[in-house]
């Protein structure tokens, strides 16, 4: 079968845009989220920015990672990771403006921010999107996976802040509770038949202040429960461990590519969606096409080289 024959049958697989949930994703996931944190308050704190300016920067940073983000046709460990930073930096600084800045205080700002969540997640559910994270291959359902981690990432900085100032836990011992509360969960993931896709989304806020409350542990005085590393020295080891891990990441998957994922149709209407990776030749074509013929299909089933 030529390339011209291949172009006319529509695609059955699109890249993946997204990476699989492994121990890995979570110890990234952790240290961006961390880093997050005194990177925010970096900005917003140390070098007296303010932040409504800060969240301000923060939120553009997002916006440009997140658009490269979502024309990228296959997942980039470099770019994905550059996004949750900036969801997580965001997150910080917005935060911190609603409830010290505006004056909401952490329980009426994490009940906003639960509120906002929970309407993202419905409206996400109501589009016939996919809710499992690692098959999101259309640009509406990555479109909202991604506004609902920069309001989780929001949410989790607003929790830990509740845990260590107005619940009176103190930094350390309410990173040790979420560390408890995550190893919980991960049981349930393995142990009981609890769906995946809400454990994943529960661990993913908790990241957050998990991150928040590590962040503070190793950047605050002594007086105030931190080991005094300082905002800079935490921020630049956090963000040489990412670099190194995202470094890991980049060359395992030289070694082991990421599958391709079936080309979704709507959960409701069964309507074929705008897909948002490459497309790739259905599987049983490929056997019949020669090896350099084989590559990525562009929206027109064009061939072009991987």
């Amino acid at each position: 079968m030529g390339g011209s024959e291949l172009a006319q049958h529509p695609a059955s697989y699109v890249t993946r845009k997204l990476p699989h949930v492994t121990l890995v994703f979570w110890i990234l996931k952790i240290a961006a989220t961390t880093l997050g944190e005194t990177g925010g308050d970096l900005l917003a704190q140390t070098l007296k920015i303010g932040y409504l300016t800060s969240t301000l920067i923060f939120f553009a940073m997002f916006l440009v990672s997140v658009v490269f983000q979502l024309r990228a046709r296959r997942f980039h460990p470099a770019i994905f990771w550059t996004v949750i930073v900036a969801t997580s930096t965001a997150g910080t600084t917005m935060s911190d403006f609603m409830n010290r800045t505006a004056g909401l205080g952490y329980t009426l700002g994490a009940l906003i921010l639960t509120t906002c969540l929970g309407v993202i997640f419905m409206i996400w559910w109501r589009s016939g999107q996919t809710l499992d994270v690692e098959n999101v291959a259309t640009f509406k359902g990555e479109l909202l996976y991604w506004v609902a981690i920069l309001f989780s990432n929001t949410l989790g900085t607003s929790s830990g802040d509740f845990l260590a100032d107005d619940a009176g836990i103190g930094f350390r011992n309410g990173f040790l509770l979420l560390a408890g509360i995550m190893v919980l969960l991960a049981a349930a993931h393995y142990l009981t038949n609890i769906n995946g896709t809400l454990l994943f989304w529960i661990a993913f806020v908790l990241t957050r202040p998990l991150g928040a409350t590590a962040g503070d542990s190793l950047s605050k005085p002594l007086d105030h429960g931190g080991l005094n590393w300082g905002t800079k020295g935490t921020s630049a080891t956090l963000l040489g461990i990412l670099v190194l891990l995202v470094l890991y990441q980049i060359m395992h998957l030289r070694r082991h590519p990421l599958e391709p994922v079936p080309a979704p149709a709507n959960r409701r209407s069964g309507t074929s969606e705008q897909l948002n990776g490459g497309r790739v030749a259905p599987v049983l074509q490929l056997a019949e096409v020669p090896a350099a013929s084989v590559g990525l299909l562009d929206d027109r089933g064009r061939r072009h080289s991987s």
